[in-house]
């Protein structure tokens, strides 16, 4: 497949998933006027960070006077898949060079990660470009619904209390993901941690209670990886 048709295809295979992006994109450019923030805080931040989540955890602390130091902890541990994702994608992309590899990585997701390995392994695309066509689609929608969003937001009362919206997506993009024993602990423990430290000073919950979820995360998989008896189930 040519070029311009794994593009075209990359297009075509991410257009399921693109409305699901958008009322995420939308909650997070609104999210950033509820919390008081400047409007060009959300679009800088959608464009530098691209990552939804991590966008999300940054405008709640960033609202409520957390440490820059914290916020960046935080997004930084968020995104950790991030490297298993780009070590996974490594052996298809082995032939571009560190100029083409930038881009690559910037616009990292875990659509463009699913879409992009599953096609790698069953078809034969300009895998580059068939990347390209799916990650380029979900950049171009997130950006363009976090604007809208902080248009939308700067118009709506200040009576509709949206401040509950980023807690309440970041929960709607964390479910759907405790897929498995693994990340159901993480997430388990991650949580609990965090609010038995909600108090803890510079929102240091937070940040402790997702380090505390990666690493049980870890040997979760780990426990689940070498028994034979639960191998199978984690994974079906």
């Amino acid at each position: 497949m040519d070029r311009r048709a794994s593009v075209v295809a990359g297009i075509r295979d991410v257009a399921p998933f693109l409305l699901g992006i958008v009322p995420f994109g939308l909650v997070a450019g609104a999210a950033v006027v509820a919390a008081g923030l400047p409007p060009e805080l959300a679009v800088g931040l959608s464009v530098l960070v691209f990552a939804g989540a991590s966008q999300l955890a940054a405008i709640d602390l960033l609202g409520t006077g957390a440490n820059a130091a914290v916020v960046v902890l935080t997004v930084l541990v968020i995104n950790l898949r991030m490297m298993m994702y780009s070590a996974s994608l490594a052996p298809y992309l082995d032939g571009l060079s560190l100029r083409e590899r930038v881009p690559v990585a910037y616009l990292l997701t875990d659509q463009a990660f699913a879409l992009s390995v599953t096609r790698f392994e069953a078809d034969d695309v300009a895998r580059p470009w068939y990347y390209l066509g799916v990650a380029a689609s979900v950049w171009v929608v997130w950006q363009t619904c976090t604007v809208v969003g902080v248009v939308v937001g700067a118009s709506v009362p200040e009576s509709v209390p949206l401040e509950f919206a980023v807690p309440l997506t970041f929960l709607a993009l964390l479910v759907p993901a405790t897929k498995g024993r693994a990340s159901g602990t993480a997430a388990l423990v991650g949580g609990t941690v965090a609010l038995v430290l909600a108090t803890a000073p510079f929102n240091l919950g937070l940040v402790v209670g997702a380090l505390a979820g990666v690493l049980a995360g870890v040997v979760a998989e780990h426990v689940v990886g070498t028994d034979p008896e639960t191998r199978g189930e984690d994974r079906a």
